[in-house]
């Protein structure tokens, strides 16, 4: 499981998987819904309670640092590296501040692709 999906599974219930980085190149199921059809999940109102209940004061919106830390996942630099390589980052990851602002970027929307609702100014 890489890091995005344990990223997604803090967020997205089971009930609601999110898709994985492969486009879908599989008909869908008899009977499924379409993508417009699945219900929102309000990324934001979840990560919100979630900081509202954790001691440190992490800024989820503009940090994958903090969003990582809610989240309880690895915020480290290694594995931020890892991250950037698993979402294709083409940039020097020796830039740290700017491959962040990247990845934080490229997770609200992802979230939003797969049925998050993530506010307009939060998405890449």
């Amino acid at each position: 499981m890489g890091i995005l999906s344990n990223i997604f599974s803090k967020i997205f219930p089971s009930s609601h998987p999110a898709q994985n980085d492969a486009p879908n190149t599989t008909a869908p199921e008899a009977g499924a819904l379409p993508d417009q059809a699945k219900p929102l999940v309000d990324v934001a109102a979840i990560l919100d309670g979630m900081a509202a209940k954790n001691p440190q004061k992490l800024d989820w919106s503009s940090s994958i640092v903090d969003l990582m830390k809610l989240l309880d996942l690895d915020s480290s630099l290694t594995a931020r590296k890892e991250l950037a390589t698993e979402l294709a980052y083409q940039g020097d990851v020796g830039d740290s501040a700017a491959m962040n602002i990247w990845l934080h970027k490229q997770v609200m929307t992802r979230f939003a692709e797969n049925g998050g609702k993530v506010p307009a100014e939060l998405q890449g």
